[in-house]
């Protein structure tokens, strides 16, 4: 199978490179030459114009961050594109975009998946991403081929658009967990427990969640564009989560130095106000 790999990022670089350890034919493009540079380094071959890799390929995945990056992207393939080749979308994009996208393709006889992953820098460098799929079961059986030499499993949610939405699912329990997790330690840590330590406990407890485990690695990143899927899906759907419009208003205020400061510094700040540990005079440990 001759795969387009499209942005070729820190992500996409290595999922570039899993595919072509283990057999498929990947062309590699981005906007950027040393990252195609990168992924040459990697076993892909260089891509630098979507123009010449489009009649070649049989499927093309699209890593790139917006989703006019990926409508430009795909109108480009589209103009060559071979019939019966599949476009796949594994970054993080709005459902309703992918079945634009969808009926777009159809007229070209070009099949349309959405394939987001889920796991991270970690699991790109394991090949060990979850993708999490929406499009016709042909469709994504063909794609699983390619998608399964940097996936621990390539599960199809449903019709085109599901992946985005499972992912949507995710991300929210993703950020929901962030928040849920501060203040759960910022109690602990009040009362001081060390941060670090009341987090080992938690790890071992019924509260264990994956957030937990990856917390020093939570960039807090792309809380704002995650939350804004999740809203703009419940919104569109009639759904009332008022959890939701709550964390989405304090995941904005967070960012990756909170949390080291809550797992490994004397005090922190959360909400405008500092916390340090209470004394035992004032009702704190001894």
């Amino acid at each position: 199978m001759k795969v387009g790999m499209i942005g070729v990022g820190e992500m996409g670089v290595l999922m570039a490179g899993h595919m072509a350890a283990k057999g498929m034919e990947v062309f590699a493009n981005d906007v950027v030459q040393s990252r195609i540079d990168d992924a040459v380094a990697r076993g892909a071959k260089a891509a630098p114009h979507i123009a010449d890799l489009a009649p070649i390929c049989d499927l093309f995945i699209i890593m790139v961050r917006t989703d006019d990056q990926v409508k430009m992207i795909a109108d480009q393939i589209l103009l060559s594109a071979k019939p019966g080749s599949i476009i796949a979308v594994s970054g993080t994009h709005h459902p309703d975009m992918m079945k634009a996208l969808g009926a777009l393709a159809g007229e070209k006889k070009v099949g349309v998946i959405d394939c987001p992953v889920v796991y991270g820098m970690d699991g790109a460098r394991d090949g060990k991403l979850l993708s999490l799929c929406g499009g016709s079961e042909a469709d994504v059986e063909k794609a699983k081929t390619a998608l399964i030499c940097y996936s621990r499993d390539v599960l199809r949610v449903g019709p085109l658009g599901a992946g985005q939405i499972a992912k949507a699912c995710n991300n929210l329990l993703h950020w929901v967990h962030a928040v849920s997790n501060f203040e759960a330690i910022l109690l602990a840590k009040r009362y001081g427990i060390d941060g670090q330590r009341m987090r080992e406990v938690l790890l071992k407890a019924p509260a264990y969640n994956n957030t937990l485990e990856r917390w020093d690695e939570t960039k807090f990143t792309w809380q704002e564009k995650d939350m804004d899927v999740v809203l703009d899906l419940a919104q569109n759907g009639g759904v009332i989560m008022p959890l939701s419009g709550q964390v989405d208003q304090l995941i904005k205020l967070f960012h990756a130095k909170d949390v080291h400061e809550l797992l490994y510094g004397p005090e922190v700040s959360y909400l405008g106000r500092k916390v340090v540990p209470l004394k035992p005079s004032e009702g704190g440990l001894g």
